[in-house]
């Protein structure tokens, strides 16, 4: 007797991620009320759900939606305003003047409209973020209706939301309090970095993450410059720092980990630490080559971000799939190094895990939400196609996105966004630009 479901997804290939090795040649997906039901192959699958509204897909693959583990969404808006320089060049002399004059509540939810609209294209279903006016980037999010973690911000210094550490905080757990119902977001504590942190916020911040429960987003031992400024302010590297500051946890992601020692690694591992790994962005702003193969044999979980679209200058995980796989081999001289079957993990099962929603997405398994990106392996420079996972990882980029669901809901077909004003976030990118150009950037 069939058995009724909202939609079914027939392929020629699922990878499901968890198990991790496997591979499924003409499967289908089911889902209801957006979760997913059954994976199963196609014949059964059409025996079980005959009456069931089908998207039948060709020579395509179907992947978990991926997870951009670190991002400023906003900053989208400031692509490519200020190149080839180094880090702190980069925040002190250009990014952080702009922002001081310019970044508003509209700013910060233009820019994430944006944001979400290419990572979608791109088969990204969710986002980690960190910046001002969070609200904004939640209220943006919900209406491309994407799945976010929104970070809760703190720095020391006032800004336009926020006047120090402590409004910061209050404005973000007000904001999590209010928006805690809503399904398709989360929240992270999002200290900046320590060079922008005080002890004192950082040890409140340790409370907040203990009593809640949520990840503790920040970047750490980006450039061999934070490692050295902070031996000489508080005599111990910024790692060692929040060790003694009760940040080490399950509950921290390290944002860059660029630099770190053996020793840093052995501390990250004993204590269950995650790391976002953002290969372009280490390599546009010179800050260095991240030992990530030494990390994930050491048994850290390393899932991938892009980092904000003004030091990438793309938001484009598909890249830094390939980029990480292949920066990985380089670093550990070792072609077996970062598989490609590992490479898609960290963009999908390990960023959930990192996000506390390991449980929700991050694989195609029945039970969890039906988060899911197609990919068309039909082009050109695709043919032919000897592993599906090869490809993903090698050689398909994210133009051969063809759909994507969020909770069940279409909102990519065929390349194009669903329901999405694209004029309109192209023309008001356009009004930020003259707004930042007029503000002398």
């Amino acid at each position: 007797m069939p058995v009724s479901a909202d939609t079914l997804i027939t392929a020629r290939w699922v990878i499901p991620v968890v198990p991790n090795d496997a591979v499924l040649e003409h499967h289908a997906i089911a889902i209801d009320k957006g979760a997913i039901v059954d994976v199963l192959p196609i014949a059964r699958a059409l025996e079980r759900y005959g009456d069931t509204p089908t998207v039948s897909l060709g020579n395509q693959v179907l992947i978990p939606g991926l997870i951009n583990l670190h991002t400023h969404a906003a900053m989208t808006l400031m692509r490519g305003l200020a190149d080839d320089l180094p880090l702190m060049t980069w925040l002190h002399d250009h990014i952080w003047p702009v922002e001081s004059k310019i970044v508003c509540a509209e700013f910060v939810r233009d820019g994430t409209l944006l944001a979400c609209a290419e990572m979608l294209r791109g088969g990204v279903t969710c986002f980690n973020d960190m910046y001002f006016f969070p609200e904004a980037t939640a209220q943006a999010a919900l209406q491309a209706r994407m799945r976010a973690a929104i970070g809760i911000i703190a720095v020391e210094f006032p800004s336009a939301y926020a006047t120090d550490a402590t409004d910061y905080l209050s404005k973000g757990m007000a904001l999590r309090d209010a928006m805690r119902d809503e399904n398709r977001l989360s929240f992270c504590l999002a200290p900046h970095a320590p060079y922008t942190v005080s002890d004192a916020t950082f040890e409140r911040i340790a409370v907040y993450a203990a009593e809640l429960d949520i990840p503790v987003h920040t970047h750490l031992h980006e450039t061999t410059d934070e490692i050295r400024d902070s031996i000489a302010a508080h005599g111990v590297s910024p790692l060692r720092r929040l060790a003694n500051l009760g940040l080490l946890g399950p509950n921290l992601i390290a944002v860059h980990a660029t630099h770190v020692a053996t020793e840093d690694i052995a501390l990250l591992a004993a204590h269950g630490c995650h790391v976002a790994h953002c290969p372009t962005s280490n390599l546009k702003l010179g800050s260095g080559l991240a030992p990530i193969a030494a990390l994930l044999q050491a048994g850290i979980n390393v899932g991938l971000g892009t980092d904000s679209a003004a030091s990438n200058n793309r938001l484009d995980l598909l890249a830094e799939l390939r980029l990480a796989a292949l920066l990985g081999k380089l670093g550990a001289c070792n072609a077996a190094a970062i598989p490609a079957r590992q490479a898609l993990e960290m963009a999908t099962i390990n960023a959930a895990r990192a996000l506390g929603l390991e449980h929700k997405i991050g694989s195609l398994e029945t039970g969890k939400r039906a988060d899911i990106t197609a990919i068309n392996l039909d082009a050109l420079e695709l043919a032919p196609c000897y592993s599906p996972l090869s490809h993903i990882a090698y050689a398909a980029g994210r133009e051969q996105v063809s759909h994507v669901w969020v909770d069940g809901e279409l909102l990519v077909k065929d390349g194009s966004l669903l329901g999405v004003d694209t004029a309109g976030i192209i023309a008001r990118a356009g009004h930020w630009h003259d707004k930042i150009k007029q503000a002398g950037a």
